[in-house]
């Protein structure tokens, strides 16, 4: 029988992770699902990721796909695999995906999101998943800053260079503040490149701290150099929230 092509829709706390893709010798969240699918499919499977967060960042909708035996009962793979990674790694949903579906290059966009808390101390049943700050944040700034980055730019100066390109489409940069001292920094895009979203977020921070203006963002932006933006901001804040696909695989779950 031909394999299936079959789609997984995950969460994972990142901060025991050496980051999502496959490492030889060190722990990664594509090497623990490879192995444990490897395991109840009783042959190798190799995966491909959505996208490739970095260690310690988390995520509440990234997205997997590989090729499966058709006898393989999806429903059963999914228990077994919460079974034995959770509560690190949650499968949300796995389903039979269209032939020539990938997670990676059907995709439409990525939507993360970068939390931050104040309050005068640090709080251990946030500290985990975000970023701790007590001094106030110029959310309007931020706002203003992050309207230089969105639309299509090459985005050197917020990226490791590891890629032949660095070009991206940004679709919507927002900072949001909540009541209880909350701040949220969300970023939608085609495609994001190494530490650009995290980089994105150090020097938004450093506009809403009132240590450079928001036309800065700019000038960091258009200096296409990696030296001029601020240090990126800690990993265990961000989280990719959703990859978007059409048609999404997962509609009906």
């Amino acid at each position: 029988m031909e394999p299936v092509r079959v789609a997984m829709l995950l969460a994972y706390d990142g901060a025991g992770f050496r980051g999502f893709a496959r490492q030889r010798e060190r722990r990664t969240v594509q090497g623990e699902i490879e192995r444990t699918v490897s395991l109840v499919a009783r042959r190798e499977i190799l995966t491909t990721g959505a996208g490739r967060t970095d260690a310690g960042v988390h995520a509440a909708g990234q997205v997997m796909t590989f090729d499966a035996p058709a006898s393989l009962d999806l429903t059963e793979l999914a228990k077994r695999i919460n079974k034995m990674l959770a509560p690190e790694i949650s499968i949300k949903a796995v389903v039979a995906a269209p032939p020539g579906f990938d997670a990676r290059f059907s995709a439409r966009r990525r939507i993360y999101e970068y939390r931050i808390y104040g309050g005068p101390a640090p709080d251990p049943f946030l500290d985990r998943f975000a970023l701790w700050e007590p001094r106030p944040l110029d959310v309007g700034a931020m706002n203003d800053a992050a309207r230089h980055l969105v639309g299509e730019h090459d985005f050197a100066s917020f990226c490791r260079a590891n890629a032949k390109s660095l070009v991206r489409r940004i679709r919507i940069v927002r900072v949001r503040a909540a009541r209880d001292s909350r701040t949220t920094i969300r970023v939608e895009g085609d495609s994001f490149c190494h530490q650009m979203v995290r980089s994105i977020t150090g020097c938004l921070l450093a506009v809403g701290f009132g240590d450079r203006m928001p036309e800065w963002v700019g000038n960091v932006l258009r200096a296409k150099n990696r030296q001029a933006a601020a240090d990126v901001a800690p990993a265990r804040g961000l989280t990719l929230m959703r990859v978007v696909y059409r048609p999404d695989p997962f509609a009906s779950r």
